[in-house]
């Protein structure tokens, strides 16, 4: 047995590299059951980011959607619902012409929606009328987009998407009762976001396919109705957050009565930035598998819709969702601290959990793997925030004696959102080279309830920030890591907090943005629909509040800011567009503080292709490695910083 050799923080060799991550990683999502047949969304970096889906069948696994088709709608930008499937026939949204497709495993798709600038996302098929009915975001106006629910023909002879319903500033979740004579759906307004309050609607389908009496049957302005579905015996379930947590709940057309399930102090459901979510599913009238998560750990377990007795499913999964049912069997995705996130499949007679996809086969050397811990920490105002701490990791080095591990916080986005405690390949790129990792899970995060989500409304740039320089001081003064080489990153919303706590704040020495916001003004007038009202909770009606706005947006305090900053940037972002990076950039630039810039051509909000995800790894590594000066085990293309 080789000993370790002693080399500074930073500076180990890892076989954790770059090339590794996009090579071997894909990305799992939108799991669909037909049948026992199992379909899911796959996005593959080497082949430009390019999401397609894939069939597990008796005769194995099969690419199902042919080059250069992608799946991905982009509807309210964030997509997700971007597919369905019935009776081996797929329905699927493209990303280039965002028209819908209509495929029959094995053969071509074919366009069944017109070449209009209309958008469509979360459909159901309507069995008793062939027809899917789904969200549609129109675009072929000028003004604001409109968003309505409408029905289409399945076969595309049908020109006409009569609208079905209409009239609400945004829609999700429409879903037929199983005997097709009720939809339900979910409405919300400007400038409530799905998670601050919703509405749960129900209507009569009429013989001719349209709308008759509707009525509402729970939500409102502050309270959030997320994932309903209606059972086998016709029972509308749907998840809310009215008493501070998002617990389970039903409801019946002839009681006319909201009876909840099972109250727990425990998240059931979870925020609705993409379309398709399911955290549970139904095995029979009598009985559903549900996920849900405590403490940022989650949890499988069946209910007993009867006797509403809850009983666990053992796993050894932390992060678990996109629950989908089948007699005798769940489908879900699940990962945790030493496993990536794969789709696996639960027999529930034997109780035995299959792999059915892995979102990478590399198999690591546990040496190399940092083990991850639950934190609690103290911050402003007598409050404890949260965050999942990673300790440096590498079986062949041991750092100088005295030496403590330089820390790198990450700031998630959303930031109505939460991070993974779900093996994540690329914390392990830090650990492994010497840096320690703090996944800060700030108040306004998901996962703790309403109250602890809402921490956030009116002081985002505050609570976020304080929570981040919070995180890494506890973790400095108690000695596991070194005070004097904290730095933060953060991408979209995250990106927003880094540069407010490099701005802000003297705790960080350095950080990197991804597509972040440095302008919160620009953010408020220059974005898309499902966001554009999203600050009026965070920081205040606009421009009521500019003073806010001006106060917190690190664009017009750049005198505050004396630390070198990264930032990474796609030229297609309409989230955050470019525009937002460059002022901070040409600031910095003008100011004489160390930075850099890496703008990334064809690159929306996130990036998609390996080349460039593998830049981004590197070129944060790098930056680093030269604020700091240890000298790096890589060979990594050099990042081009000004005024270093």
């Amino acid at each position: 047995m080789v000993a370790p050799q002693i080399a500074p923080y930073g500076s180990w060799k890892s076989p954790i590299t770059s090339d590794l991550i996009v090579a071997g990683t894909i990305g799992l999502g939108q799991v669909r059951l037909d049948g026992q047949d199992i379909y899911w969304n796959e996005l593959r970096p080497t082949e430009a980011g390019r999401n397609l889906i894939v069939h597990l069948s008796a005769d194995g696994i099969t690419d199902i959607t042919p080059p250069p088709f992608n799946v991905r709608t982009r509807v309210h930008e964030y997509g997700g619902g971007s597919y369905l499937v019935h009776g081996g026939v797929i329905y699927f949204s493209n990303f280039a012409d965002q028209r819908l497709y209509r495929q029959r495993v094995g053969e071509e798709p074919t366009p069944i929606t017109p070449e209009k600038a209309w958008r469509y996302a979360d459909g159901v098929i309507d069995i008793q009328r062939q027809r899917m009915v789904c969200v549609r975001e129109d675009h072929t106006s000028a003004g604001e987009v409109v968003n309505t629910i409408v029905s289409l023909s399945l076969d595309g002879s049908e020109v006409e998407q009569p609208i079905l319903v209409s009239g609400s500033d945004f829609y999700s979740s429409p879903r037929f009762s199983p005997d097709g004579s009720y939809l339900a759906w979910i409405c919300w307004n400007h400038p409530n976001m799905p998670w601050d309050g919703t509405e749960l609607w129900v209507g009569e389908i009429k013989a001719d396919g349209s709308l008759g009496e509707t009525w509402k049957v729970a939500g409102g302005l502050e309270e959030s109705i997320v994932q309903p579905a209606w059972s086998p015996d016709g029972v509308l379930y749907f998840v809310s957050d009215r008493t501070n947590w998002w617990n389970l709940y039903r409801w019946q057309r002839r009681q006319a009565e909201i009876e909840p399930l099972c109250p727990m102090e425990a998240e059931f459901g979870s925020p609705h930035w993409i379309f398709g979510l399911s955290n549970y599913g139904f095995l029979s009238a009598e009985q559903l598998v549900c996920t849900y998560s405590q403490g940022g750990i989650s949890h499988l377990a069946l209910l007993n819709t009867t006797t509403k007795q809850l009983e666990p499913i053992e796993t050894p999964y932390t992060d678990i969702g996109g629950i989908h049912t089948a007699p005798g069997k769940v489908v879900f995705t699940a990962g945790s601290a030493t496993e990536p996130t794969a789709i696996y499949q639960l027999d529930l007679e034997s109780q035995q959990i299959q792999v059915v996809r892995r979102s990478s086969n590399l198999k690591i050397d546990s040496g190399y793997l940092s083990v991850p811990r639950a934190i609690a920490f103290p911050t402003e105002n007598g409050l404890t925030a949260y965050g999942i701490y990673y300790p440096p990791k590498n079986k062949d080095y041991l750092a100088p004696e005295g030496e403590r591990p330089p820390l790198l916080v990450k700031s998630h986005g959303g930031p109505t959102a939460s991070t993974s405690t779900a093996f994540n390949l690329r914390i392990q790129y830090w650990t492994s080279r010497g840096f320690a990792v703090l996944d800060v899970n700030y108040g306004g995060s998901t996962g703790y309830g309403r109250e602890y989500r809402e921490r956030l409304k009116g002081r985002w740039g505050i609570v976020d920030v304080d929570d981040c320089v919070n995180g890494a001081k506890y973790l400095a003064e108690k000695g596991e890591v070194d005070g004097n080489r904290l730095v933060i990153d953060g991408g979209s919303a995250g990106g927003y907090t880094t540069l407010a706590a490099l701005t802000f704040r003297d705790t960080f020495k350095a950080g990197a943005s991804f597509y972040g916001v440095s302008d919160l003004e620009a953010l408020a007038t220059d974005t898309h629909k499902f966001e554009s009202r999203y600050l009026d909770s965070l920081i205040g009606p606009y421009p009521e509040r500019k003073d806010l706005y001006v106060e917190r947006s690190p664009i017009h305090f750049c005198d505050r800011l004396n630390c070198p900053v990264i930032f990474f940037q796609g030229d297609e972002d309409k989230i955050v567009p470019p525009n937002q990076a460059e002022k901070m950039v040409n600031a910095l630039r003008v100011k004489k503080v160390p930075v850099a810039y890496l703008l990334y051509e064809g690159e929306q909000h996130g990036f998609r292709k390996a080349e460039n995800i593998k830049r981004t790894i590197d070129g944060e590594f790098y930056f680093y490695s030269k604020v700091f000066g240890f000298e790096i085990a890589d060979e990594i293309e050099p990042v081009a910083i000004n005024n270093l």
